[in-house]
């Protein structure tokens, strides 16, 4: 057994670092061939004042004049030793740009998250309960257009309603100026934000659960369990929400980049401080090393929720266990 658990642990780590280097490569070709002119982002206007020779020696001083090839080398070397450049928007150290902005997307990203599936999980347990009842068919139809609404809509919609018109909320931001430590304030910024984050993906997840638990309804045990007297209360809560534990895992894992890209799009409309801002701002003005960092940053917490999802199942569902069991097994044959 622990002979097997460090052998897919090592899989799982070479597959985890393979992936990332890949997404690297292709963060680093694409974003130097694609338009835009970083020297932009680092001098700003001062760059129509600025001669041929001189935008050639800023870009020797930046390391933009050099093969592709050889600047992707150069930027690895230097990530290895934990040193992945100067932002050239920002004029510090890219880490330092980002860890200044992490907490606000965490605060958003995490709170939105933990709303959503316990949200998801209640309303698809109501929904399944009332079967093609009126309260169902109701959660359907309303989820289900609000589903349909982009985010970026949805938040333009409620600045203009609660920000513009009532003046009940701020319009963006995450704190009004000098009220950094007031949590109050920091509250009323984050309420509009977190609404439509949850909003825009509360009953994509909702609809799901609750088809996984309506398909445990209809399985042979349940018939079982209610031909012997067991309340319908009783199965679905004992039973059919057990059962689908390993999905639920499943979902929330696979849920991370269509949440994390919708909290990005969230922060980018209401001018919130965090990683998605930072995102698109990097992409927007060439910022490089920035652009480089956030996409690694995001894609390795993709992956490794991934990868965190298989392993829960496997300790939880033992028929998963049993499948590789069986498959390793029909390797070793061949």
């Amino acid at each position: 057994m622990n002979k097997r658990f460090l052998t897919g642990l090592l899989k799982k780590i070479a597959a985890f670092s393979a992936s990332l280097f890949l997404l690297s490569t292709a963060v680093f070709y694409i974003s130097r061939l694609a338009p835009g002119d970083p020297l932009i982002s680092y001098y700003g206007d001062r760059v129509e004042k600025m001669t041929g020779e001189e935008k050639e020696a800023a870009r020797e001083r930046l390391g933009l004049n050099s093969p592709i090839y050889v600047q992707y080398g150069k930027w690895l070397q230097n990530a290895f030793k934990g040193d992945f450049g100067i932002s050239f928007k920002y004029k510090q150290d890219v880490l330092e740009v980002i860890s200044q902005r992490m907490g606000n997307t965490l605060i958003l990203g995490g709170t939105g998250f933990f709303i959503i599936f316990t949200g998801a999980l209640l309303l698809g347990i109501l929904c399944a309960y009332f079967e093609d009842r009126w309260i169902d068919r109701f959660l359907q139809k309303a989820g289900t257009v609000i589903s349909c609404v982009p985010e970026f809509f949805l938040s333009l919609m409620s600045i203009l309603i609660f920000a513009i018109m009532l003046h009940m909320l701020p319009s963006g931001g995450a704190y009004d100026v000098g009220k950094k430590s007031d949590i109050a304030n920091r509250i009323q910024h984050l309420i509009l934000p977190l609404s439509i984050v949850v909003i825009g993906h509360l009953w994509y997840y909702a609809y799901m659960i609750r088809n996984k638990i309506l398909e445990e309804t209809r399985a042979d045990y349940v018939l079982l369990a209610k031909a012997k007297g067991l309340s319908k209360v009783r199965v679905m809560f004992i039973h059919c929400l057990r059962n689908i534990f390993p999905s639920y895992i499943s979902l929330m894992a696979i849920s991370v980049p269509h949440i994390l890209g919708g909290t990005y799009i969230v922060e980018t409309v209401f001018s919130y401080p965090g990683i998605g801002t930072l995102s698109y701002e990097s992409a927007r003005y060439a910022d490089y090393n920035m652009l480089m960092v956030l996409c690694l940053l995001t894609g390795a917490v993709v992956i490794f929720c991934s990868m965190l999802a298989q392993a829960v199942n496997e300790r939880i569902d033992p028929r998963i266990r049993a499948q590789q069991v069986t498959e390793s097994s029909e390797v070793i044959k061949i």
